[in-house]
């Protein structure tokens, strides 16, 4: 699967080269564009890939700040093909999630992507649970989730030996694949479709032409001036931003709102040892509490044969901060002086004090853990990797639990669109959010 601009990385991904500056991919320039993409995660590379498969006369290119693609969000996530239970029905995210889901088994069965269709148990081990589960196997029908049902304590034995329960429900059709992996070979699709990738630039200016590019003989066809960190121009069009992280930043600098701001949740996962890797045959999870705002904690098989566990939810003190001590001025100052997030708090105070004694000790995890597999004991699990969440929340503390889209006014807000918030399952929603995301930009670009 490697394109002419891609090099085979370790760990079976690839690692996108870059090309020179003057170098063009089309008939247009490379410094112009009709439409760029900002971020090269999943989210932005599948859209650019749906852009340039529906025009491909059209010039496109992807702008992303790290040296190689979805190294973030789409790089460190659970990688489980999620099946669209638990979202509000009507809602975009169970729309888009359910047919998401679909497209992904199409697609990686079109590309040879190697997935794991292990199926998830969501068990319920209180008599308290029990109603809450229920409700949740009637949202998930009224999703048009496939294959949906409860089970009992004895079925749950026979699915998962070790998994203790009174009650589950099971989706036999959640899945498990390499995120990272199916981005990239998006992106293969979208250069192997003339598209233009820049990694290495970080998007720090955007502002409306006073004047032509240099050499350009086509006037003000390219309005927009983007600006890197390192000086670097690109002249385009419109602008579909998928900053992810970033998404609110990227949205002050075009001159759109603020709203809702980012701010960012680490998730730290275990690893269960090789040797006891038997204990968990595919995805368990805990009946969600509705008090609390995340999922809690849960077993999650991967394709190299590991079994995480987690992850809990705790601030990070920077947006790309994958470590416990890793820190960013701006970003904690973003964070902290953001009245959202105090309002946030204070409703969750308890909750956030667990989820940081958890994230300290692994006695407490494993304690949690253990309520589904009580075999499980701390000299059993590992410090696994981490991720960051891009979780928006607005002014009065809420979580924006949809996905939000958004442009702005004047001359750079009528030519941009911005994904402000694609919370999980954005990964399993990629190729359907990439059909809404072109639809929107053909209505609004005229494209």
């Amino acid at each position: 699967m490697t394109g002419p601009l891609l090099a085979r990385a370790g760990g079976g991904g690839a690692a996108l080269l870059r090309r020179p500056l003057g170098t063009s991919s089309s008939s247009a320039s490379r410094s112009t564009l009709d439409v760029a993409v900002i971020g090269g995660g999943i989210v932005g590379l599948a859209s650019a890939r749906e852009l340039i498969l529906r025009h491909p006369s059209l010039g496109f290119g992807v702008l992303e700040k790290e040296e190689e693609l979805a190294r973030h969000q789409s790089g460190h996530n659970s990688g489980v093909i999620h099946s669209g239970i638990y979202y509000t029905p009507g809602s975009l995210k169970a729309k888009l999630c359910v047919e998401g889901a679909a497209l992904c088994y199409k697609y990686c069965d079109t590309k040879g992507i190697p997935y794991k269709q292990c199926g998830k148990l969501i068990v319920a081990v209180e008599h308290e649970e029990i109603p809450r589960l229920k409700a949740l196997h009637k949202r998930g029908l009224q999703n048009n989730v496939r294959g949906l049902r409860l089970i009992t304590a004895q079925e749950i034995k026979a699915k998962e030996p070790y998994c203790r329960g009174l009650m589950a429900l099971d989706s036999p059709y959640t899945g498990i694949v390499n995120y990272r992996q199916v981005a990239l070979s998006y992106a293969e699709d979208f250069q192997a479709a003339g598209g233009t990738v820049l990694t290495g630039f970080e998007v720090e200016d955007m502002k409306m032409a006073k004047e032509s590019p240099v050499g350009s003989r086509e006037g003000m066809k390219y309005p927009i001036v983007v600006r890197s960190s390192k000086g670097e121009e690109i002249h385009c069009r419109h602008i579909v931003s998928c900053a992810g992280l970033y998404s609110d930043r990227l949205s002050q600098i075009s001159g759109c709102s603020p709203e809702p701001r980012i701010v960012p949740f680490r998730g730290d996962y275990l690893v269960l040892k090789p040797e006891k890797s038997y204990l968990v045959r595919g995805n368990i999870y805990p009946v969600p509490d509705p008090r609390f705002p995340f999922l809690g904690l849960h077993f999650t098989p991967r394709m190299d044969g590991s079994i995480w566990l987690g992850p809990n939810a705790v601030l990070a003190f920077k947006r790309e901060g994958y470590r416990f001590y890793d820190f960013s001025l701006r970003d904690f100052v973003d964070a902290t002086a953001y009245s959202g997030l105090w309002k946030l708090v204070c409703r969750n105070l308890s909750y956030g004090m667990g989820e940081m004694y958890r994230a300290c000790f692994l006695n407490a995890q494993v304690k949690e853990l253990q309520k589904f597999i009580p075999e499980v004991t701390v000299d059993d699990v590992l410090r696994g990797p981490s991720g960051v969440r891009a979780q928006a929340l607005d002014s009065n503390g809420n979580l924006v639990d949809d996905f939000v889209f958004d442009g702005g006014t004047g001359e750079i807000g009528g030519r941009i669109l911005h994904v402000r918030n694609a919370p999980s399952p954005a990964a399993t929603s990629s190729l359907a959010i990439a059909n809404m995301i072109a639809d929107e930009a053909e209505r609004r670009f005229e494209l």
